[in-house]
């Protein structure tokens, strides 16, 4: 199988380290979140002289506004959206995703990879399978362990269910395909792999600050929309029990339409360094 698909197995062969270490992370971080919302009610967690959490804090509970942190779903929504949770992601998108095409321009492999030969389409699916793996090991890894500690936690799993956990994995999955497309199509296009991740935090940064500033302050709440994190809300699927269909169509579909871009951009460049 590996001879069928080779640069497939040596993008995951040459960071199998790296994505170790990220899925050991990604199991003890949710664990830990688990654990404390275990042991503390979120109300008192985030209440204070009887107020509730301001707005803006809807940001880091994955709620478009129906999900408050300071409750079970949105608690265990901000392990899924807690910026160690976007950081993981990010390391294994962004580092995959500079590999795919940049990488090898900058360190004048490229002509080597195409000898063999090797057609462009195959290059970039094959790198992008690579890639979709990594993120499809990173959400399950996530999901798992919180459908664990929920189902081991009677009073979280009264509000929480674990079709919830799952549907809130799935909406990991869209969101990891929305940063994706972009960084695949920096990649196609550019020269550098530093240009590549610089784009993908860039991206993920300022679609947080915008969320997070439409949330706090009403005048900017227009902006919301252009945020991936506006339509990414894990903590909304964990309090419905159910995946978010139209946020994730949209999620999928900037995924999509960047993948779409970067094969087009990858014909019609030059590949020599």
């Amino acid at each position: 199988m590996k001879d069928r698909w080779p640069l497939f197995w040596l993008a995951l062969h040459r960071r199998r380290r790296m994505l170790g270490a990220l899925l050991l992370g990604m199991v003890a971080f949710e664990a830990l979140i688990v654990v404390v919302a275990g042991a503390l009610a979120p109300g008192d967690l985030f209440s204070s002289g009887g107020k509730g959490p301001p707005s803006a804090y809807q940001a880091f509970s994955g709620s478009s506004g129906n999900v408050s942190i300071a409750s079970y779903p949105g608690l265990l929504g901000a392990g899924l959206t807690h910026p160690f949770w976007i950081a993981m992601q990010l390391t294994a998108i962004g580092s995959l995703a500079a590999a795919a095409v940049a990488a090898d321009v900058e360190s004048g492999t490229v002509e080597l990879v195409m000898v063999r030969p090797v057609s462009r389409s195959r290059l970039l699916a094959e790198r992008t399978a690579a890639l979709l793996a990594v993120v499809l090991a990173l959400n399950a890894a996530a999901t798992v362990t919180v459908a664990a500690g929920v189902a081991l936690s009677p009073g979280i799993h009264r509000a929480v269910p674990l079709s919830g956990v799952f549907a809130a994995g799935f909406m990991g999955i869209g969101f990891a395909l929305c940063m994706i497309g972009p960084a695949m199509a920096v990649s196609a296009a550019g020269r550098r792999r530093s240009q590549v991740i610089g784009a993908t935090i860039a991206i993920a940064a300022v679609g947080f600050a915008v969320n997070f500033i439409a949330l706090a302050w009403t005048p900017a709440a227009p902006l919301r929309f252009l945020s991936p994190f506006h339509y990414y809300t894990p903590g909304d699927a964990l309090a419905e029990g159910g995946v978010l269909w139209p946020q994730f169509g949209i999620l999928a579909g900037v995924g999509l339409l960047g993948l779409l871009l970067a094969h087009v951009l990858l014909r019609r460049r030059d590949l020599a360094p």
